[in-house]
């Protein structure tokens, strides 16, 4: 049945009005039918209620992946089903998934949700499969990378990072490194470029091993701090997020 597919039965109905004529609200959800002797102003509002409610106790994202198959992203920027509304999921800037306030502490589960994430221009973060799309909130980065290691020496150097949900990238024209500074406090903000928008922020000692490989080169007449990969050099010094 799809998101949509709890039935009215849960929902309180209200009060029918002697002497009125029945009316049936009009619904884009199939699975339900109700017929109600009310004033129309005031079916109006039941069926804007109604609705809502549907849509609040229908949008399980757990239903939601229980038949997806895919062991590794699904290509879900080819993707364009309905919006089906927000749900009550965060991605905490540490990489916690949380659902309902709780944590989701299973990987397997995580890796599944990581794989139908998809960030839209506007910045929004969302769920996508072929048949629906809900809107979750990220603090920071979807991702983290937890895990570095470097291969060869200058420009044959190559640096891979692991993610928490087990992911595996190498720094390369693909996927870039940037390094942002808080506008607070100044402090580095290092993030590398996953996939389709979507990025992973470098753990604190992640990052602290990156400086740790990092070299100077001079560019443009000004010497530039940073670290070799895949025959790129990518910069470690930390610019405004403005520009």
């Amino acid at each position: 049945m799809g998101l949509m597919g709890t039935s009215v039965s849960s929902l309180r109905h209200p009060p029918l009005v002697p002497g009125l004529v029945p009316v049936l609200p009009s619904t884009d959800t199939p699975d339900y039918t109700v017929i109600c002797c009310l004033p129309v102003t005031l079916t109006l509002k039941w069926k804007n209620r109604l609705s809502t409610e549907l849509q609040d106790k229908s949008i399980d994202p757990f239903t939601l992946i229980s038949k997806m198959k895919s062991k590794g992203p699904a290509p879900v920027h080819l993707w364009n089903p309905p919006f089906c509304g927000d749900i009550n999921m965060r991605i905490l800037r540490d990489g916690t998934w949380v659902h309902d306030g709780r944590p989701i502490r299973r990987k397997p589960m995580v890796q599944l949700f990581a794989s139908i994430l998809l960030r839209e221009p506007d910045g929004q973060f969302y769920l996508v499969t072929p048949a629906e799309k809900v809107r979750i909130q990220v603090d920071d980065c979807p991702f983290i990378a937890v895990l570095l290691d470097a291969t060869g020496k200058g420009e044959t150097q190559q640096i891979r990072f692991t993610t928490n949900t087990d992911e595996v990238f190498t720094l390369d024209r693909e996927h870039p490194i940037a390094v942002t500074a808080n506008a607070e406090t100044g402090e580095p903000h290092p993030i590398l470029h996953v996939r389709n928008g979507l990025y992973a922020l470098l753990a604190r000692n992640v990052f602290y091993q990156l400086v740790a490989l990092s070299e100077q080169l001079l560019i443009e007449g000004k010497e530039q701090t940073g670290v070799w990969s895949c025959g790129a050099f990518y910069t470690l010094e930390p610019v405004s997020a403005s520009s």
